[in-house]
């Protein structure tokens, strides 16, 4: 069987009004990454192929995570938010959202993303073709893979193995935590979800505080 193990980043510049400005890691961003870095090889755990967008917060989080020869593959990078977020005011009059508001929001980008009425960077069929394209090019039987991204394309991942709409995809990338595994197994009929949102490195009493979602 192969695993293809994907790692969201660490905690960006959430304070950030743009992408310029939220592309970068946080302090506690960093020391996500080193603790994730840590806990995988405590584990034991090898890759054979090890992939990051090409992000500032994708390859410093590869970095941080001990992974500096990691390969870049700007197909695991990030939808522009931002953008789509100023697309959906100007078409439809809904304002950038506060912190309370996000899980409304991305509701929102998404399904009118998807009907075509908003576009930033790229229509939402090609971003769903390039992430696609990474996770079949990954899902090689007997093969490990670790790919650093973002959440938007671990959620587009589940969208292609779970069948999900696009408001299903975006309810579940709202859970999504910064530096969290999520695990697709590559069987002999093609790949399946083997686990979502997971941080053991994160779970000691003393470090529940590094949960973040943003």
């Amino acid at each position: 069987m192969g695993v293809i193990t994907l790692v969201r980043h660490g905690q960006a510049n959430s304070a950030a009004q743009d992408e310029a400005g939220y592309d970068r890691l946080s302090d506690l961003g960093r020391q996500q990454a080193v603790w994730l870095g840590d806990h995988l090889r405590n584990q034991g755990e090898t890759f054979d192929v090890i992939l990051s967008g090409s992000l500032t917060r994708h390859r410093q989080t590869a970095e941080s995570m001990g992974f500096v020869a990691a390969d870049i593959d700007p197909r695991l990078n990030e939808m522009d938010y931002f953008n789509l977020g100023r697309a959906l005011h100007d078409v439809h009059g809904i304002p950038m959202p506060g912190p309370e508001d996000f899980a409304s929001h991305v509701p929102q980008v998404m399904e009118a993303w998807h009907r075509a009425e908003i576009m930033g960077n790229e229509t939402f069929s090609g971003f769903e073709a390039r992430v696609t394209g990474v996770l079949q090019e990954a899902a090689v039987p007997g093969r490990r893979v670790l790919c650093v991204t973002s959440g938007g394309v671990i959620a587009m991942v589940l969208r292609h193995l779970l069948d999900l709409s696009p408001r299903g995809m975006a309810m579940i990338t709202l859970p999504i935590l910064n530096t969290s595994i999520h695990r697709i197994h590559v069987i002999d009929h093609g790949p399946i979800l083997g686990a979502f949102n997971a941080t053991p490195h994160l779970d000691r009493a003393d470090r529940t505080y590094a949960r973040t979602h943003f």
